[in-house]
């Protein structure tokens, strides 16, 4: 059962030509111990970010490289250790994504099995940048899913096996092969992490996109009519508000400000 949502904000990205953008990331409280929906940067990207990140990525992106924005830094200014996240959900194995994964060692990753073909397997400098954290580092216990049989608001989708009915793990495809939005009860209603499906919120509820995102949702995407696909998917099934499901993804702000007004989701 999952008692509370919590909304952090674990890496500024300040990039070339763009908004700011965030690292939305979830913390869960549940029975299962806290659980992180993503985990934006970390400390080892702080400490080398050339190293971690690429110095190209890096000087793209521009992260602050703030200490305190780590998940590390958050959980533990909440009154907890950091041996208290036991599960973590990765929407996607990109590096601003999963850079804190290192600093929960006891942690089991879950993510999609094709998601992790991906991040181990495929050849060439986009994934060699993409998933270099995840490379560069000793791979954590992994639980993957490659059968999606429930259905969620007619996306397939899988419970995740500590929450129960609670959390599902939803395909959507396009960003990566294997990336996934994360739902999670909340309350009378879900809460649908969106990840990197898109980047800012009109791309899901209208109006103008900047023409840098558009860009970089372009570039970024491995598959650019999938990625296309899930996004207009979202919008018809969400942007009503149907089944009172509230959208947010990795890197808007503003979504991000609405979504942690509260801090606590019940």
């Amino acid at each position: 059962m999952i008692s509370r949502v919590h909304h952090l904000n674990c890496g500024t990205l300040r990039p070339l030509g763009a908004p700011s953008m965030v690292c939305h990331v979830l913390l869960l409280e549940t029975d299962a111990g806290l659980v992180l929906v993503d985990t934006g940067l970390g400390l080892a990207d702080i400490t080398a970010p050339a190293a971690r990140l690429t110095g190209g990525l890096a000087r793209v992106i521009r992260p602050d490289f703030a200490p305190v924005e780590t998940a590390a830094a958050q959980v533990e200014a909440l009154g907890f250790d950091r041996s208290d996240v036991t599960h973590i959900v990765a929407t996607h194995l990109d590096s601003d994504h999963t850079g804190g994964i290192d600093d929960f060692p006891g942690a089991t990753v879950h993510t999609t099995a094709t998601e992790l073909q991906s991040a181990r397997g495929t050849r060439g400098i986009p994934a060699a940048v993409r998933y270099r954290p995840w490379r560069r580092s000793n791979e954590p216990a992994v639980t993957a899913y490659d059968m999606f049989r429930a259905d969620w608001f007619g996306f397939a989708a899988a419970y995740l096996k500590p929450l129960g009915d609670d959390a599902l793990l939803v395909p959507l495809p396009g960003h990566t092969p294997g990336h996934a939005g994360v739902a999670v009860r909340s309350g009378d209603g879900w809460l649908l992490h969106c990840g990197d499906a898109f980047y800012h919120r009109a791309a899901v509820f209208g109006g103008p996109v900047p023409a840098s995102l558009r860009a970089g949702q372009f570039i970024s995407a491995t598959g650019r009519r999938e990625a296309r696909a899930t996004r207009d998917r979202l919008a018809e099934t969400f942007a009503d508000g149907a089944g009172s499901v509230r959208l947010v993804c990795a890197h808007d702000p503003v979504m991000f400000a609405e979504a942690a007004l509260g801090n606590i989701e019940r």
